[in-house]
């Protein structure tokens, strides 16, 4: 009996533990997977089986010798050990007494930046692995741009390979400083610094007696202390509808994810775009009713009055709205191996809402090497620019670095159906300032022979074509 009663507790203290998602990225070589690899062997979180065909893989990879190939425990793929390079996303789960952690190894090539972005959508935290040797380079400057572009807001400047500059501490503080100067622009203000070595595990699980100048913590005692619940929006709350749910005559409740803030029964709501006002009745979670609801918990809400609400659409506090608009600015990364076609209209992917979406303009593009803006009419594979969007519906929506949930978005290929970019929103834009008369279908109306009895109602057909996310133009006046 107190067997089972222990288990209960062990299964009950392990469910509420939080989780971290973090990902790694650096340059070719820097040592990504090896230090993952260590990190999960070090912890003891590699089964028997596991380790022992990691020590054939390592002898059959060439590598004989003294240490193991950790970096095959994430790089599955063929091209990735014939090359030892990593090109696709690995995901990996592990948990200590304290926290739960999904880590993503993120390939370092450019080529891959898409990779990258996609790993990162989701993470908490970034490793920034540099070589000891070679210090800040290009790529970690490319790295830590990309992350602070995805709104992660805390870095591990991890310096690997210190074993081969013998553990040198003004080394260290030299990269630290040039790492410091480089990230204080693009306002991530948790940055921290540990000298390690993948390869030998110094610093990785336990401190090190090598770096005994070195005062902070190992990384795996950094990953489970660091706080992670004020990154979520509690503030402004925005219940995305995903599902009207009607099980029987009795029960009508609208069902989704809190993506932000926080619900209680009772509190005065307002849906979107009708902007009609009720209360909540009750909050259903999987373990039956509940007070409150907060990110990221999916649950379903009643409302005192029967209103009309449906997929797409939004709850939200009467004194807390979001920015409501067909025209935003946004920073896109895209992600199609065909290139933007200005003139195509896409579907776009927001919340749970999809509809009709054009690129109106693109304002420039990144050069994410060196974080110069271009000129440019269009995005190829794995380049980011900010650009203006239309929709065909209006979306309601926060600033991405106010809210993430409510300010991503993707935009999908209507004829192959393929994710072609994806995008955080910067704020919206007033149509009349957007100056992109050159995209619309024109009507000149008295060219055409169109008496002025038909003015109105052939206008208000073209306003409605706009709503629908087709742009036309009206000319009632002779040239």
């Amino acid at each position: 009996m107190a067997e089972k009663l222990n288990i209960k507790e062990f299964l009950d203290k392990d469910e509420q533990k939080d989780l971290l998602r973090f990902l790694t990225a650096g340059s070719v070589d820097d040592g990504k997977s090896t230090l993952i690899g260590r990190l999960l062997f070090d912890s003891k979180k590699i089964y028997e089986d596991q380790l022992d065909a990691l020590e054939r893989d390592s002898k059959r990879m060439g590598n004989a010798g003294e240490h193991i190939d950790y970096a095959l425990l994430l790089d599955g793929l063929k091209a990735e050990r014939e090359q030892g390079i990593t090109i696709d996303v690995a995901y990996r789960y592990f948990s200590t007494n304290n926290r739960k952690f999904i880590i993503a190894d993120t390939p370092g090539h450019e080529q891959y930046t898409r990779n990258m972005i996609t790993g990162g959508s989701t993470a908490n935290l970034a490793i920034i692995l540099v070589d000891a040797r070679t210090g800040v380079i290009t790529q970690t400057r490319r790295h830590s741009y990309l992350v602070s572009l995805l709104g992660i807001k805390h870095i591990v400047l991890a310096v690997n390979k210190m074993d081969l500059i013998g553990f040198d501490r003004e080394r260290f503080n030299e990269i630290v400083k040039e790492y410091t100067d480089f990230i204080t622009p693009l306002g991530i203000e948790d940055v921290t610094c540990i000298p390690l070595s993948a390869l030998d595990g110094d610093n990785v699980v336990e401190k090190s007696d090598r770096t005994s100048w070195y005062e902070g913590p190992s990384l795996l005692d950094y990953l489970e202390t660091v706080p992670i619940d004020r990154d979520r929006n509690m503030t402004d709350f925005r219940y995305p509808v995903q599902y009207v749910l009607r099980p029987n005559l009795d029960f009508r409740g609208f069902s989704g994810k809190v993506a932000s803030g926080i619900v209680r029964k009772g509190d005065e709501v307002m849906a979107l775009p009708s902007g009609k006002k009720s209360h909540v009745k009750s909050i259903v979670s999987c373990n039956g009713e509940v007070d409150y609801a907060f990110p990221p918990q999916c649950v379903t809400i009643t409302l005192e009055d029967e209103i009309d609400v449906s997929r797409g659409e939004m709850l939200v506090h009467p004194g807390n709205l979001p920015l409501t608009d067909r025209n935003f600015e946004a920073m896109l990364v895209w992600m199609d191996e065909e290139k933007m076609d200005i003139s195509k209209q896409y579907f776009i992917k927001h919340t749970t809402n999809t509809t009709r979406a054009r690129i109106d303009k693109v304002k420039y593009k990144v050069n994410v090497n060196t974080m110069e803006t271009l000129p440019a009419d269009g995005l190829s594979l794995n380049e980011i620019g900010n650009v203006i969007i239309t929709t065909g519906k209006e979306l309601f929506f926060d600033a991405y670095p106010k809210n993430k949930n409510t300010g991503a978005f993707i935009l999908i290929d209507p004829i192959t159906n393929n994710t072609s970019a994806v995008g955080m929103i910067i704020d919206r834009v007033n149509a009349a300032e957007m100056n992109i008369e050159e995209n619309f279908a024109t009507l000149d109306l008295p060219a055409l022979g169109i008496g002025a009895e038909h003015f109105e109602a052939i206008e208000k057909v073209c306003r409605e074509l706009e709503k629908q996310g087709i742009p036309v133009k009206c000319i009632t006046e002779k040239k």
